[in-house]
């Protein structure tokens, strides 16, 4: 799973090294930029943020303010021309500080770190989520509805919602495909197109660039499909 992160800083330049040392790197998402550290807060409630390369020098609130404010907060890389609030900052639970210009030596090092804190992270919950999870709840109309991990057959993303379509039927759930597959674990269920996302114990063949499952057809993205392919072909069959 990709990292995704966000850049906070009011310095053009400073963001523009950033976001060209982030091109070459494909195991990183760039999904926003800002200038002002309020400008993210939406952007970070959606809980889908992993990592934010901070400022400190920010227009209105500093960037380690804006952290005390911060409840759950994702990974944070400190990117500041000031090395005096590096005790601060560690303080703080920040990863990793860099000191501008931030040669890409340094940088890559950082990136290494983050990488190896999410995959401990992930592994844990994903040991956590094999031994205990069997269903999750999603909201339907003004309803939580308990699903059954083992009754999901894929989930397709519709702009603003997903069809979770189920053995017990398609449901409509205002929510995000990145989101949802979040509570999901990741043995069980895969992104295979930018649109679709399978239960992978559920597909009965594979023809082409589709997988099929229950008698429906559902396509395989490009970029997806050497990954997708080995993933079903060693999936184990889950008992219901």
């Amino acid at each position: 799973m990709n990292i995704k992160c966000i850049i906070i800083d009011d310095e053009p330049l400073a963001s523009t090294v950033i976001e060209t040392y982030l091109e070459d790197l494909p195991t990183v998402d760039l999904v926003g930029v800002y200038t002002t550290a309020m400008s993210s807060i939406a952007k970070l409630e959606e809980g889908e943020v992993d990592l934010v390369f901070l400022d400190i020098n920010l227009p209105k609130m500093t960037g380690l303010d804006f952290l005390r404010t911060l409840h759950v907060k994702p990974l944070v890389v400190i990117t500041t021309a000031y090395r005096e609030y590096a005790v601060e900052s560690f303080d703080l639970d920040v990863l990793d500080y860099l000191v501008k210009p931030i040669p890409l030596g340094r940088f890559l090092k950082s990136v290494n770190k983050v990488s190896d804190r999410l995959k401990l992270t992930r592994n844990r919950s994903k040991v956590t989520s094999v031994k205990t999870l069997a269903h999750i709840f999603l909201k339907v109309d003004k309803k939580l509805i308990k699903f059954r991990l083992n009754d999901i057959l894929f989930i397709e993303s519709l702009k603003d919602y997903i069809k979770v379509c189920t053995l017990k039927g398609d449901y409509l759930v205002h929510k995000s495909m990145t989101s949802v597959l979040g509570e999901l674990p990741e043995e069980n269920f895969m992104r295979i197109h930018r649109s679709f996302a399978i239960a992978l114990n559920k597909v009965n063949c594979v023809e082409g660039n589709t997988v099929e499952i229950a008698n429906q057809r559902i396509p395989i993205g490009r970029n997806y499909q050497q990954t997708t392919k080995q993933r079903i072909l060693n999936t184990k069959e889950v008992s219901n």
